[in-house]
């Protein structure tokens, strides 16, 4: 989910989707989604874009952009590394595996790599546990994953 440019496109289309939805006082996740879908995250413009459109004060959607670990008000890489740290996942290894993906790529949980193409972030679970400690890239997932699994992996997302 990389950032991209906060261009006049991009606005003309979330305001195309808000226009679309029938009932606007209740879409506020739903369109918080869709911006974060378009622009890659929820930058002050695009929240007060959304809060003009919808009618709604600012403090309400930063409240619900801060609340919810899914949005961000941060750009993130081309590709996200979420580590399992629930329970099942922790007893399982998973700090090891969330410090070596940091070590590798000289980042701390949170960040971006300079040149936009990691972040690095955890989650509570992934409702996986059978595969106990897990990596999610994206949209993929990697079960059983062990320290020496870690180079493989940032490999194939480095092309």
């Amino acid at each position: 989910m990389q950032a991209v440019e906060l261009n006049q496109e991009l606005f003309d289309e979330l305001e195309r989707y808000i226009d679309s939805i029938e009932t606007k006082e209740t879409a506020l996740i739903e369109v918080l989604h869709q911006a974060q879908n378009l622009f890659g995250y929820l930058p002050m413009e695009v929240q007060l874009f959304i809060g003009e459109k919808l009618n709604v004060p600012a403090s309400k959607i930063y409240g619900v952009v801060s609340f919810y670990s899914y949005f961000t008000t941060k750009p993130k890489g081309k590709n996200v590394i979420n580590v399992c740290t629930g329970t099942a996942c922790f007893v399982r290894n998973a700090e090891s595996i969330v410090k070596e993906f940091e070590k590798r790529l000289s980042i701390k949980t949170g960040e971006t790599t300079s040149n936009g193409m990691f972040t690095i972030d955890c989650l509570r679970c992934v409702g996986a546990c059978g595969l106990a400690p897990v990596v999610m890239v994206n949209d993929e997932v990697y079960g059983k994953v062990k320290v020496e699994d870690i180079p493989k992996i940032i490999a194939k997302y480095s092309e």
